[in-house]
């Protein structure tokens, strides 16, 4: 059988018949008002997948992502309290070429030892990634690393930064 252009060929079709219509109960005269409204309560299906920690696993996901270790992207999912912070150098001061790399290198120390010492004062996870940087940690904690690296990338010397960052974690103490 040969089929013009204009002919299609009905192809039997498998449609799900729809399921009945709800009956509900007439109003009561104190349900009424100007129109008539219905609370209608939705019934999760048994297969419809539990999505009430969809967010946590976002935030493991974005944090193994943009350079945490597993276990500290781990952390995210078993503790509430625990925040990333995600900031730029330029966010802090507009800087290029050397003048962007020495405040990097102020960043992490040599060999990461300024970053090391920022992270074991105040307990947190820090990733420095290009001009980015990612702070991992309480919120209260996350104010006081964003200070002392601030002051990094405005060009504070190092020994002044460690002395503030002293005082501060004394006083948490």
């Amino acid at each position: 059988m040969v089929l013009s252009s204009m002919e299609v060929e009905a192809a039997p079709s498998k449609a799900k018949p729809l399921p009945p219509k709800p009956m509900f109960e007439p109003l009561k005269p104190y349900e009424m008002s100007d129109g008539q409204f219905r609370k209608v309560e939705l019934k999760m299906r048994p297969d419809t997948p539990d999505i009430s920690n969809l967010q946590k696993c976002a935030d493991f996901v974005h944090a193994f992502m943009i350079g945490f270790d597993v276990l500290d992207a781990i952390a995210l999912l078993h503790l509430d309290e625990l925040y990333v912070e995600s900031f730029e150098i330029k966010d802090v001061k507009t800087l290029r070429g050397d003048h962007l790399s020495r405040a990097i290198g102020r960043l992490s120390g040599k060999g990461g030892k300024t970053k090391f010492a920022i992270e074991n004062a105040t307990k947190t996870r820090i990733v420095i990634a290009d001009t980015k940087i990612h702070i991992l940690e309480s919120f209260a904690n996350i104010k006081i690393v964003r200070d002392s690296l601030c002051r990094l990338i405005m060009g504070s010397p190092v020994g002044k930064v460690y002395s503030k960052l002293r005082a501060v974690t004394a006083r948490l103490a």
